[in-house]
């Protein structure tokens, strides 16, 4: 911490409530009633909390869109002598949600940055997912546009380890069909509206789960996906063997191939695609 003659303010990350009010903690509460500024994305939204607790400390919106310009007007507060909180709609700052770009500057000007942790719609749906190793590759919202969404799930495919993304209600369908395609009917856990009245934890395959989500939804929602079983077997270590061991596996693609091969063997694709064009029509 800063000695307490320095006349610079303070930057505190605020983890607020996913869904149930119930569980932002002492500690928030008692920051929230205590800074001289809220930044947030939505002020509608966070007044809504605020009232709830009986908090009438000032708002100000602090959005994905203007997070650039909105964060340099708060680092001249900050460096000003002022308090700020810094909240979003629900869950953690940074973690899929503005937060990163504010942090970065404080950090830089010297201003005392404190966290103060709480719900994640991330770590709330790992701890029922009842994964039995600790790692996993969080994915954050896929693209919205569908190009970069399917090069998005290709990307990831090679993975081992169980991806977990986000993804809001009117995207959830065409996310689930395009992980399908690229990732193949892996299995899966789709969680929705955690910790609200309504939450729901649904278990299978992709295509099982792409079918349920069919039409209207409502409520955010987080993925997880399993590795493909292939994933768990020995493969071969040898860059031919590995080429043609990928070119039997049904409905594999010689440029997903190459991607799966970078990541098993840390080499450079263009060196993989090379050798792969001229063993893949053998």
């Amino acid at each position: 911490m800063m000695a307490e003659t320095s006349n610079l303010g303070t930057l505190y990350v605020v983890a607020t409530p996913i869904g149930n009010l119930e569980e932002i903690s002492p500690r928030a509460i008692n920051v929230l009633q205590n800074v001289d500024l809220i930044a947030c994305e939505d002020t509608r939204h966070t007044k809504k909390l605020l009232n709830h607790l009986g908090i009438s400390q000032p708002l100000t919106s602090y959005y994905r869109e203007k997070e650039q310009q909105k964060a340099k007007i708060l680092l001249q507060k900050l460096q000003d002598g002022k308090k700020i909180a810094i909240v979003s709609d629900a869950g953690t700052p940074g973690i899929s949600d503005p937060g990163a770009i504010l942090v970065n500057m404080a950090r830089e000007a010297g201003i005392p940055i404190v966290p103060i942790s709480g719900p994640s719609a991330l770590t709330t749906a790992l701890s029922i997912a009842g994964l039995r190793d600790s790692q996993f590759f969080f994915a954050g919202f896929p693209p919205a546009k569908k190009k970069a969404r399917r090069t998005f799930f290709k990307q990831l495919a090679p993975l081992s380890w169980p991806i977990v993304f986000y993804e809001s209600p009117h995207r959830i369908e065409q996310s689930l069909l395009d992980c399908l395609q690229c990732l193949g009917d892996r299995q899966g856990i789709l969680f929705r509206e955690l910790t609200k009245i309504h939450e729901e934890c649904r278990q299978g395959s992709l295509s099982a789960l792409y079918t349920s989500c069919a039409g209207k939804n409502r409520g955010e929602f987080v993925v997880l996906v399993k590795p493909a079983p292939d994933s768990t077997t020995d493969k071969p270590e040898d860059l031919d063997e590995l080429i043609l061991w990928y070119r039997s596996r049904p409905d594999m693609t010689l440029k997903d191939a190459v991607h799966r091969i970078a990541a098993d063997l840390n080499l450079p694709r263009t060196r993989i695609y090379q050798r792969a064009l001229i063993l893949w029509k053998k």
